[in-house]
């Protein structure tokens, strides 16, 4: 017996919070949501390239993870069974979307529209927080763009930051198709940014919009306070 089985189990590690939600109490449970809201958000985020969707994908995998959490048996972590049942809910989402559309013609959602009034948006001079939120628009919307099964390897390894094996035992494929998954989903997406990057420098000290309007009223608006002479 190593030393750590020795040791009592914490009370706010999974298995003890996964206990004291089966013993009845649900403020356990929202300690364990807000555990892994983040990393389950981002890999349903990945799978169905919709916020809402995520979200709401979320929502329905914590319920049917509330609802079995009597079959969990540890033979795999919390995380990776959580994940699962998320992958699985985004799965099935897809497949009800594919169906749908199949049959109604698909229109922009809000969120895309968002996301192309961010990027064609060039009046002003954005300060740091619009250039980072411009940055976090362009990197989903290049991550969007994946394959997906290259999107949801991506996101667990380089955001999430999940080991290869951690990530092949959520996906349930082998470690190896999670490395040149990964591999070549950096590559599309340094290829996918250095086109922006190109396109982006030609427009670069930009001058127009707002600001080019903006300079010009202060210059008329100063010739019109100073009373200066018609130029020679």
């Amino acid at each position: 017996m190593t030393q750590n089985a020795l040791l009592p189990a914490r009370a706010d590690d999974d298995g003890s919070l996964v206990q004291r939600v089966l013993d009845g109490e649900q403020l356990a449970f929202t300690v364990l949501m807000r555990r892994y809201n983040q990393k389950l958000y981002r890999l349903a985020r990945a799978i169905v390239r919709d916020d809402a969707e995520a979200e709401d994908a979320l929502q329905d995998a914590y319920l049917s993870a509330y609802r079995a959490l009597h079959e969990f048996r540890g033979d795999a972590s919390l995380s990776t069974w959580l994940s699962r049942l998320v992958i699985n809910q985004c799965l099935t989402r897809k497949r009800r979307h594919e169906r749908r559309q199949s049959v109604i013609p698909m229109v922009p959602s809000p969120a895309d529209e968002e996301l192309d009034q961010v990027a064609g948006d060039e009046s002003g001079a954005p300060d740091a927080a619009t250039d980072r939120a411009q940055m976090h628009s362009l990197l989903e919307r290049k991550i969007d763009e994946l394959p997906e099964s290259f999107r949801a390897v991506f996101v667990l390894r380089s955001v999430e930051e999940l080991t290869v094996e951690e990530t092949a035992d959520c996906l349930g494929i082998p470690a190896e198709t999670v490395r040149s998954r990964h591999f070549r989903a950096k590559g599309l997406l340094r290829e996918a940014l250095a086109r922006e990057i190109d396109l982006a420098e030609r427009d670069v000290y930009g001058f127009a919009g707002a600001r080019c309007d903006r300079l010009i009223a202060r210059v008329l608006a100063r010739l019109a306070t100073d009373g200066s002479r018609s130029p020679a």
